[in-house]
């Protein structure tokens, strides 16, 4: 947030000097271009929001999320947002969250499982960082990421969403978007038309806007031209544009507080929709590091307060700024396709329980009138973009078996075991009669370690004199009777094994193989 602060005030104090048409187009240019370089070269994958890496890694598509793409994210979301492109912070910071959760989990290996409830719960925690929102980082996991309310996904999430906004508050980075309000928040029944009319133009907006930005991203594909040029010239053009605006437009940090304070005459209200809709089109297509979080916000500020300007002219009622903090969540809602956290955000951003009601309908009709228009969120429609379409129910429906059997239901009972002290060419005729290739080592009923056919190979087959005991590989690794075989597929590639010794209490009481678990495949 201060890097973004710092080169946007400079961008600022530049035009002053120079002239908007002057430095606008240029900054946007370089700046845009610098961090094009950057991503493509250093870690193409933290181009875009982030938010549909982040699905695609929960669903075990193999897209990197470490510290390299945490770092260059934030580097190049710096330069994206300092140069002016109208794009938000956020969901880089989401990104941000989960490549730092990702990486940790290669310092502590965990299960498979594990590891996504690690990366989603550091999506939490940038949400709750990005928005100083903790209720909403939790829901944000549970509505869009995981879809998941199962214990561990929600006290986990839970505890780095207040984590994350505990730091965030440290560092006084806490976002108030809107103070000092000239009239008071406030709900009445017979602004519910008007907030059923809000959420429906909202939701169609919201889809309409979801179509115009992946038709902008393939449209951008299609001309096979370097990423750096592509956010370059998106820079370029954002710079002039806005150059030909308003001066109010030249902030957008600020431009949200002009909108809900409704300090604009309803003409301005009407352009700044339409600039942001068009020019946050133009930049999420070119593929730079920037989110749609705030563009929708700002969107929504603008349609919402239009709307509460129409039933202040019909009605009467003062309630404008009413109308622009909810249709920030119906707009939300339309472009993500997630009404809970989109009130969330709204509710905890201002702390006002007459927003809940208003927002309530707004974003349920916002929600329903999207996808009647075009069914999936934007991140559904990118991430199929991209070749990965997931399963709307169950991501992880190819390994669905794998989740449902553990490894008791699979193991042989029945183990071929050696004794610690058996010579070596009794062992070698006990492998050539037998179909496995490795045995487990039992000394006083406890297992003491595994000898493999790879073992054997390292000593003379007929030296007697050496036994089990001396060649053997101690402290096996090991998987419990009660592990999914999720868990126990993930040891056998994580350590490159055939077998692992199955315990119960701390007794050997079978064996799987990597042949076991594909006759289950095949049974199944």
């Amino acid at each position: 947030k201060e890097g973004i602060n710092f080169l946007g005030s400079y961008r600022l104090q530049l035009v002053n000097q120079w002239g908007a048409l002057t430095v606008l187009p240029l900054f946007g240019l370089i700046l845009g271009s610098l961090a094009g370089l950057i991503v493509e070269n250093f870690s193409p994958e933290s181009q875009g929001g982030g938010i549909p890496q982040i699905k695609a890694a929960l669903a075990r598509y193999k897209i990197p999320l470490t510290l390299r793409v945490a770092v260059v994210k934030l580097i190049g979301t710096i330069l994206v947002l300092g140069a002016g492109l109208t794009l938000g912070r956020r969901a880089p910071t989401v990104h941000i969250g989960s490549a730092l959760a990702g990486e940790l989990t290669r310092y502590v290996p965990t299960s498979p499982e594990h590891k996504r409830q690690m990366i989603a719960a550091g999506a939490a925690a940038g949400l709750a960082a990005g928005f100083n929102t903790p209720i909403a980082g939790v829901m944000f996991v549970v509505e869009e990421l995981m879809r998941d309310i199962s214990n561990l996904t929600l006290e986990t999430a839970i505890v780095a969403s207040f984590t994350g906004a505990v730091i965030s508050l440290l560092f006084q980075t806490s976002l108030i978007p809107v103070k000092n309000i000239p009239e008071e928040l406030y709900f009445s029944p017979q602004d519910i038309p008007f907030y059923i009319f809000l959420g429906i133009i909202a939701g169609i907006l919201g889809a309409i806007f979801n179509r115009s930005v992946l038709f902008s991203l393939q449209w951008n594909q299609k001309l096979k031209i370097p990423l750096y040029v592509r956010i370059g010239v998106a820079g370029l053009v954002s710079g002039l544009i806005i150059s030909f605006l308003p001066s109010f437009f030249r902030d957008n940090a600020g431009l949200k507080d002009f909108l809900v304070k409704g300090e604009l005459t309803w003409q301005q209200t009407a352009l700044a929709f339409l600039a942001h809709y068009i020019l946050t089109i133009v930049a999420a297509g070119s593929g730079a590091p920037g989110g749609l979080f705030a563009p929708a916000l700002i969107m929504g500020s603008s349609l919402g307060y239009l709307i509460g300007d129409w039933q202040n002219y019909l009605l009467g009622s003062q309630s404008a700024a009413t109308f622009a903090l909810v249709g920030m969540g119906a707009l939300f809602t339309g472009v993500v396709r997630v009404p809970i956290t989109a009130i969330m955000i709204v509710f905890e951003l201002n702390s006002n329980f007459n927003l809940v009601l208003p927002l309530m309908i707004s974003c349920a009709i916002a929600y329903i009138s999207a996808e009647t228009f075009e069914s999936g969120s934007v991140y559904q429609h990118l991430l199929k973009a991209m070749g990965m379409e997931l399963q709307a129910e169950n991501a992880d429906t190819q390994n669905h078996f794998l989740n449902h059997l553990t490894a008791l239901d699979v193991m042989q009972c029945q183990v071929e075991t050696v004794s610690a002290d058996l010579p070596i060419p009794e062992v070698w005729e006990l492998m050539t009669k037998s179909h496995h290739r490795g045995f487990p080592v039992v000394q006083d009923n406890r297992l003491v370690g595994i000898i493999t056919q790879s073992d054997l190979i390292t000593v003379d087959a007929q030296n007697s004199t050496v036994t089990v005991d001396e060649i053997m590989t101690r402290n096996p690794i090991t998987v419990k009777a009660n592990a999914s075989l999720t868990d126990v597929m993930f040891l056998l590639s994580r350590y490159k094994l055939s077998r692992l010794p199955v315990m119960q209490d701390n007794r050997l009481v079978g064996i799987i193989t990597r042949t076991d678990i594909i006759r289950a495949e095949v049974n199944e």
